[in-house]
């Protein structure tokens, strides 16, 4: 059974909305680790100071995952330190999806009840001939739809099924409607940059603030 270690939030969200508790995730061989740094959220784009650009290491063979996870950080508007170690020896599944279900679950934490944001986020995000679309709604229920067909299976070592299973648990444990669609492309590389890149754009737009306490939705609660 999996084990969530989450320490109390130490900001108010209505004022640090991206602000990612520390979280850590233990399931048989896996460990993962995510601390966050609390940052202003808004509808204004803003350049994140060097010092917090996120610091990754996933610990999957090679580097295209970290990689893709940085994309992620950096256009989500996130500041976070992730190390993960699992059973490698059998294949990465178990830890890219355990590194999602820490992701996904950080978010929602940081969310606590949504009070002034804007719950849905966009992004169409372009990668030379690539363009990938996700679309998000900070619903409070998982929902996963997942439309990509790869032009390879495999980049530098990390199969690329995985990149679905990661998104999975990431709205899993996220409470959120996630739905992310390949539109169009031919280079492997470019087709999964661009869905992490959109996902990354997609999550910052939903989470702007927008102006009010309200809590967006009329049932008055997510």
């Amino acid at each position: 059974p999996a084990l969530y270690v989450i320490p109390a939030p130490q900001f108010p969200f209505q004022q640090l909305l991206t602000a990612l508790p520390s979280l850590q995730r233990i399931a048989a061989e896996q460990v993962v680790t995510l601390k966050g740094t609390p940052l202003l959220s808004s509808k204004k784009p803003t350049r994140l100071p060097d010092k917090l650009l996120a610091e990754l290491l996933a610990g999957v063979p090679g580097t295209v995952f970290d990689h893709m996870l940085t994309h992620i950080a950096k256009h989500g508007g996130l500041a976070m330190n992730l190390q993960a170690t699992g059973d490698l020896h059998v294949d990465e599944h178990h830890l890219v999806e355990d590194v999602g279900l820490c992701l996904g679950k950080a978010i929602n934490d940081a969310l606590g009840e949504k009070r002034g944001i804007e719950r849905f986020g966009t992004a169409y995000v372009t990668m030379d001939e690539a363009m990938a679309r996700t679309i998000i709604d900070l619903s409070g229920r998982s929902y996963f739809v997942f439309h990509a067909e790869f032009s390879r299976e495999i980049i530098n070592g990390f199969a690329l099924e995985m990149v679905q299973e990661f998104f999975r648990a990431v709205a899993t444990e996220g409470r959120m409607n996630l739905h992310i669609a390949l539109l169009y492309g031919t280079n492997a590389h470019h087709q999964a940059e661009a869905i992490f890149k959109s996902f990354g754009r997609a999550l910052r737009a939903a989470v702007a603030t927008t102006g009010n306490e309200g809590i967006p939705s009329t049932k008055g609660t997510l």
